[in-house]
């Protein structure tokens, strides 16, 4: 605290009274936090709160002794506590206005008692008393003042080990705690210092020429009018007076808004404020403040004037445009390369926030400058690359993945859970190598350039060691207050065996040192190097035992130790096996470790924090197939629904996290439809929590899988806050989610209708570009659905959204292209969207991709082709426009994926339908093809392919060829399918293939006959054949028999189309 007010703190000038505090910021900042650690030490620290100072903290107080009360003996001008030392002095004495304090709990009781008054209060205190640790502790304790030196708490720790005086001791740890106050105030002060904008002349100069740009009298300018108060400048760039610059002062400038007064400004290198603008009688400037300072002009403006904050949105575009040609670089980048860079500058921001990489060892104090319009974005090319390839790890348990394409929250956490499951299966018990597969050691630097922080954290991992229980619990709190979150720290910990020393300690009874050694573990496991050691070093087992302990604090550390360290297969399958998965979901009933009032100490949290704890560690450890159901079996699922109805955001974000990865089991959404939980899904679906919202969103899209979920979502009435969600574009993972729980909810006829009410769909359209992949595979899977339908076709076609869809055909992301292709087929269905597709080139480019090496991308391009081919004006001369297309589409018949091979055939049956595409196709041999795909089984391929055939008969000996290649003695079994569409096309094929006399023989041998003839029982009254006539026609000599049975056939095709 002393280095903090002698270094931080902002005091008044040295003058005729004693030195004050400034009213400033940080000022206030440090007092709040002073106040903060007062208040708390009454419970947090209640031996030191007792203790006794060694000379009393005595100011000025505006305090009435009729606000005191019980405790305390009041009297008109005096109050004097109950509480004594042991010389029966009391330890509070208030004598108007005089005040004098000796202890830390009657600090507490006085601010308490100040309430709106105790930020005055403590500040008088603090002016009163510039050196509170000599007052508190003592001449001798005065040395913790001295912040910079290293071995300060090392030289605490030494003399505690030493002295076995309890008034020692108890000295010592205020001193420590004295000391994390220090550092904390210096850290924070540290903080808001570089936050700070130091202005410059040229920097105002160039805000107000450029907002000169946007001034006006026009509807779209920013302002009316930006002008100087002076048109002198003098050489070093300022306007201000010689005698104004020595207070900081730059110029002063006359701004009119469009919809304020105008206001008069003073430009300083601390900032921007208003000052007392100009007087009437002289037209001097009244230069005192008027209210609070701004960091820049444009911060001051937005917050002044509603218009200039809107227009001034709509130029900031342009305005970066502005900037970037001014900048006259002869090196410029291009505009995607910008764009991408400004991106990834982004990504690199948010990631190192989250994160809380703040490299102080490092000593790079930069200047953070966010100048008011987006000016400009730098960022380190390898941060960035390392920033990113952190948060992706962090996302995908633990793991370094390849990069590759994004997918949609349906399908490609399914394939992805597919594969987990299958890994779980095959190694549970051999050895893995996913814990190689993290990046290896970074700290390769040399001795010489290892930050202090690095030294010391070492030397405090010594007096863990070998100190005794006080020195240990001081040396734990000592180590929490460095920056854990910075790697050097975390390796630091790990290079001497730190990292044994705090499992070890979880083993202990002593609880201060469990939360300690938890705490600092807690804050560690973030780095996937520590989270593999800790594994190693057999830390989950000693933290699932703590989950036993009748702590709750201490539960709640282990479980969200648990979350942290279990992000990779290994830590999944060590949680399992020692029973964890068991405690941890025994975590989520709070109500049966619910602690009576009597029974509650320092160390416990309030009642349902155990449960969000809980939660979040299943929700790390519920990616493992094995994990889902010994969650499943352990009753996690009942739990789970019940915290879904409380009302703490904190605990249902985890919840609802858990249930979204467990979802992907279809026995999991069987579950979750039993429970109700759908319901609260939609409910929280309206959260004012952007996280919750996303979460949810996420796991309605897992358990829209099955229809019967998709119908409660529309009964609930979920569909209406998704597509309001839809409105928000500025939270991308929040809109991935909602836009995968529409397309997964739209596979349903209801739910488009509806969807098509909430003017889902043009929300949809608007989101095809400039939005990332998640979201594009998410809204263009949603609209392929939305387009099944007439009405939905129509409003993207009025809504521009043919050609954004047919611009998409050339990503190169494989579920993106999947769905692209079926949105553009759908759309293909009417003619005008055809005609839109086809003058784009859109047919070119979904025949381009049946080159494609995924086999889902080529069937979803081939069946978006059959309604293209359907419905273009003159399809045969377009399909022979496309070089070497017939010959593409013959050699996909070489295919082993089914799909592929009846996505095929069925272009093969609409190209067919032109004579001269069918000869070529016939010249690159599609009758062998397809006669050896005759053995199948498949229903689907079995009716595309029979269509095929009895397209591909009309042309020259096609019907011959198919005999001889054996073709047509499988198709007769088809009619054995109970597929009725089978059943149609196989009549229309063997009609077609019954005009050669050696096919007919070949189906009458294989019973064809018999197979289309119906029992009287099922015959339809359309049905022109009887059974009896089969028979007749059976009697005649073989020309006879073969020329009745053709008819027959042909009839039977007739009958056949009318009945099915």
């Amino acid at each position: 605290m002393g280095a903090a007010l002698t270094r931080s703190a902002q005091w008044t000038a040295a003058g005729h009274g004693a030195r004050a505090l400034e009213t400033t910021p940080l000022n206030e900042a440090i007092l709040k936090e002073i106040i903060v650690f007062v208040e708390s030490s009454i419970y947090k620290h209640p031996q030191e709160a007792n203790y006794v100072f060694v000379e009393p903290l005595e100011w000025k107080t505006n305090l009435d002794p009729s606000a005191f009360g019980s405790g305390y003996v009041v009297s008109e001008t005096t109050v004097k506590s109950e509480e004594a030392d042991k010389n029966g002095q009391p330890l509070l004495f208030l004598s108007v206005p005089q005040i004098k304090i000796r202890s830390f709990g009657q600090l507490s009781r006085v601010l308490y008692i100040a309430k709106n008054t105790k930020l005055k209060e403590a500040q008088a205190c603090i002016e009163a008393n510039r050196n509170p640790i000599a007052k508190i502790l003592g001449l001798d304790y005065n040395m913790i003042n001295e912040i910079n030196e290293d071995s300060s708490v090392l030289t605490i720790l030494d003399k505690i080990t030493k002295d076995d005086d309890p008034e020692s001791e108890i000295k010592m740890k205020i001193a420590l705690l004295l000391k994390q106050l220090d550092l904390h105030l210096l850290n924070r002060s540290l903080k808001n210092i570089s936050l700070e904008i130091r202005l410059n002349p040229g920097t105002v100069k160039n805000d107000i020429e450029l907002l000169k740009r946007f001034s006006g009298k026009g509807e779209q300018t920013a302002l009316e009018s930006i002008e100087y108060t002076s048109d002198y400048e003098f050489s070093n760039g300022c306007r201000a007076p010689p005698w104004r610059q020595i207070q900081g002062e730059i110029c002063y400038v006359l701004v009119k808004p469009h919809d304020a007064e105008t206001l008069c400004i003073t430009c300083s290198k601390e900032g921007v404020f208003l000052n007392g603008g100009k007087t009437d009688d002289e037209g001097e400037i009244n230069y005192e403040r008027k209210g609070e300072i701004y960091k820049d002009l444009v911060t001051l403006l937005r917050e002044k004037s509603a218009i200039f904050s809107e227009n001034m949105s709509q130029q900031e575009v342009r305005f970066n445009e502005e900037q970037q040609k001014e900048k006259d670089q002869p090196n410029e980048a291009p505009e995607e390369e910008a764009a991408t860079l400004h991106k990834a500058s982004t990504a690199f921001r948010r990631s190192a926030l989250e994160k809380k990489q703040v490299s102080l060892g490092r000593s790079q104090m930069t200047k953070r400058l966010e100048p008011s319009l987006n000016w400009k974005t730098t960022v380190d090319a390898r941060e960035n690359k390392s920033s990113l390839r952190d948060t992706q790890e962090e996302k995908h348990g633990g793991r370094l993945e390849k990069s590759r394409p994004s997918t949609s929250p349906g399908r490609a956490q399914l394939i992805r859970k597919s594969a987990e499951k299958i890994e779980e299966i095959i190694s549970e018990s051999s050895s893995e190598s996913e814990e190689d597969e993290e990046p290896p050691d970074h700290l390769q630097e040399s001795n010489a350039d290892l930050p202090s922080e690095y030294w010391q954290i070492q030397k405090l991992v010594k007096y863990l060691k070998g100190g005794n229980q006080t020195a240990t619990a001081i040396a734990l709190c000592s180590m929490k207050d460095f920056n854990l979150a910075q790697e050097t720290c975390q390796l630091a910990i790990r290079d001497v065996g730190g990292l044994e020393v705090l499992i070890n300690l979880l083993e202990t009874d002593e609880v201060k040192c469990q939360i300690g050694s938890l705490k600092i573990l807690k804050e560690i496991s973030h780095n996937p190097q520590i989270r593999r050691h800790i594994v190693d070093l057999g830390g989950l087992p000693a933290m699932l035992n703590i989950l036993d302990s009748p702590h709750k604090s201490l539960k709640c550390l282990a479980a969200e130790t648990i979350a942290n360290v279990a992000k990779f297969k290994r830590a999944w399958r060590a949680v399992r096996r020692h029973g964890g998965i068991t405690k941890l979901v025994a975590l989520l009933d709070w109500r049966q470790h619910s602690t009576e009032a009597a029974r509650r100490s320092l160390y416990e949290a309030r009642d349902g924090e155990v449960a969000r704890c809980g939660a979040l560690a299943l929700w790390s450890c519920s990616k493992s197939y094995a994990n889902k159901e010994a969650i499943r079996r352990a009753g996690g699922i009942p739990l789970l629904a019940r915290l879904l109805k409380t009302s703490q955001e904190s605990t249902l974000i985890p919840v609802v996290g858990t249930l979204q990865e467990c979802a992907s089991q279809e026995n999991y959404r069987a579950a979750i439809k039993a429970e109700g939980i759908i319901e609260n899904l939609v409910k929280n679906l309206s959260s004012g929590n952007e996280h919750l919202q996303e979460c949810c969103a996420m796991a309605i899209c897992q358990c829209a899988e099955d229809e019967e979920t998709r119908d409660l979502v529309r009964l609930r009435g979920g569909l209406k806050p998704l597509a309001s969600l839809l409105s928000n574009t500025d939270n991308k993972q929040r809109l991935a989610a909602v836009t995968g729980a529409i397309w997964k909810c739209s596979i349903s006829k209801e739910n488009v209708t509806k969807l098509r009410e909430y003017k889902a769909i043009e929300a949809l359209v608007g989101l095809l570009t400039d939005q990332p992949e998640e979201v594009l595979v998410n809204a263009v899977g949603a609209l392929g659905e939305c387009c099944r339908e007439p009405e939905g076709r129509v409003t993207v076609r009025k809504r521009g959204g043919v050609q954004p869809l047919v611009d998409l055909l050339v990503s190169t992301n494989r579920a993106l292209l999947v769905n692209v292709t079926k949105a553009v087929g759908a759309c293909a269905v009417e003619p005008e969207s055809m005609m839109i597709i086809d003058h784009l080139d859109g047919v070119r480019l979904l025949w381009s991709l049946l080159k494609n090496p995924h086999p889902d991308v080529k069937a979803s391009a081939a069946w978006a082709l059959c309604p293209c081919i359907q419905n273009a004006k003159d399809a045969g001369e377009m399909v022979r426009s496309f070089v070497g297309g017939l010959e593409l589409v013959v050699n996909l018949l070489k295919s082993d994926n089914k799909e592929v091979l009846a996505s095929v055939c069925a272009a093969i049956t609409n190209i067919a339908k032109d004579q001269e595409n069918l000869a070529v196709l016939t010249d690159h041999g599609v009758v062998p093809l397809l006669s050896k795909l005759a053995n199948t089984t498949d229903d689907k391929l079995r009716r595309h392919l029979a269509e095929a055939i009895s397209r591909c008969c009309t042309w020259g000996r096609n019907r011959v060829a198919f005999g001889k290649h054996r073709a047509v003695a499988p198709l007769v079994q088809y009619l054995k399918s109970n597929d009725t569409s089978v059943h149609r096309a196989t009549a229309q094929a063997l009609y077609q293939l019954s005009e050669d006399a050696d096919n007919c023989i070949t189906m009458h041998e294989n019973g064809a006959v018999k197979t289309l003839s119906l029992p009287k029982s099922s015959q339809n009254s359309n049905t022109p054949l009887r059974h009896s006539e089969i028979s007749e026609k059976s009697e005649g000599n073989q020309d006879d028999s073969l020329t009745d049975e053709r008819e027959h056939l042909g009839r039977v095709a007739y009958g056949k189309e009318i009945t099915c």
